[in-house]
């Protein structure tokens, strides 16, 4: 399946089918989020978020292929992603956009 930011797949025709969307919720452990707490004070990259925040991008996406394949889907065009903090230590990671059959 093809999933692209753009607008249109050059030299490809399709119908539009629906929107689909994806969405997962996650959080770190509360150790983890203690550690991060520590290093926010000295500086630096908060390894423990940056892992969660890749994993849940990971599932949203795949749910949202999940959801076009269902539709029969060929690709998802113009996709994009939000976020949003749920608690002080999980975040939602949503992507949507519009999925199309090749014509």
């Amino acid at each position: 399946m093809i999933i692209t930011t753009t607008e249109v797949i050059e030299g490809r025709e399709y119908k539009i089918l629906d929107i689909v969307s994806g969405s997962a919720v996650e959080s770190v452990h509360i150790g983890k989020d203690i550690l991060s707490g520590l290093k926010n004070i000295i500086g630096g990259e908060l390894d423990s978020y940056t892992e969660m925040l890749e994993s849940t991008r990971v599932k949203a996406l795949e749910r949202m292929k999940e959801e076009a394949f269902k539709l029969g889907a060929d690709a998802i065009v113009n996709v994009r992603f939000s976020t949003s903090q749920i608690t002080q230590s999980a975040s939602e990671i949503m992507v949507y956009r519009t999925a199309v059959k090749f014509i």
